[in-house]
C-alpha cells in the first residue's frame, strides 16, 4: 500500500519559518522567505507581511494561505524541507 504524504499539523516558528508535520511521522522546518522575497506576484505579495503570513491553514492535506488558496506549495517540496522556484 502506498502512503500519500499529507500535512497534518503546522506551527509558526519565526519570520517566514513554519514547522510542518506529516502523516508519515516526519517534520520539517520550511523557510519561505527566499520564495516570498524573490517572487513578486500580486496574489501573494501580501504574505510578505508576517501578520498575513502567520494566517496559514491546513486544508485537504496541504498548507495554504488565503481564502482561495492564494499561496500553496506542493506537499513534496514541504516534505523535502525546501521550496523550489
Amino acid at each position: 500500500m502506498i502512503l500519500v504524504i499529507r500535512v497534518i499539523d503546522a506551527e509558526y516558528i519565526s519570520e517566514y519559518k513554519v514547522l510542518v508535520k506529516f502523516n508519515d511521522g516526519t517534520q520539517q522546518i520550511v523557510d519561505f522567505e527566499d520564495f516570498l522575497k524573490s517572487n513578486a506576484h500580486p496574489q501573494h505579495n501580501k504574505f510578505r507581511n508576517q501578520e498575513h503570513f502567520r494566517k496559514f491553514k491546513i486544508e485537504k492535506g496541504t498548507l495554504v494561505w488565503g481564502q482561495n488558496w492564494d499561496l500553496i506549495f506542493p506537499v513534496e517540496q514541504l516534505h523535502a524541507g525546501h521550496i523550489q522556484f
